[in-house]
């Protein structure tokens, strides 16, 4: 069985706080009304950074739509394609050849 592929994105705002506001459950909650696999974690290796992961890229207009309306300064920006497994925290760890078995 092939793994699923997610690409991951970053959202940072310049004055908007997305981390302690419930950021991350609204998108997860947003998810789980439209039926859409997301994966969301907030960013150890940055700051007011929240990282989300989509399986489906044709839903990804649902949650900039919606994150632009909760934080009018964010910037979206697509970081990682087509990763099995996703660690949004760090993306350093996503690198593959880093660890051996």
């Amino acid at each position: 069985m092939k793994t699923l592929s997610w690409n991951v994105y970053e959202v940072t705002t310049m004055e908007t706080s997305i981390n302690g506001v419930m950021f991350r459950g609204r998108l997860r909650k947003l998810g789980l009304m439209n039926e859409v696999d997301i994966l969301t974690e907030n960013a150890s290796d940055k700051d007011n950074c929240v990282r989300f992961a989509l399986l489906n890229e044709c839903k990804l207009n649902l949650f900039t739509e919606y994150i632009s309306s909760i934080a009018p300064d964010s910037k979206i920006e697509l970081v990682l394609e087509k990763v099995s497994n996703p660690v949004l925290s760090k993306l350093k760890v996503n690198i593959e050849d880093r660890y051996n078995l």
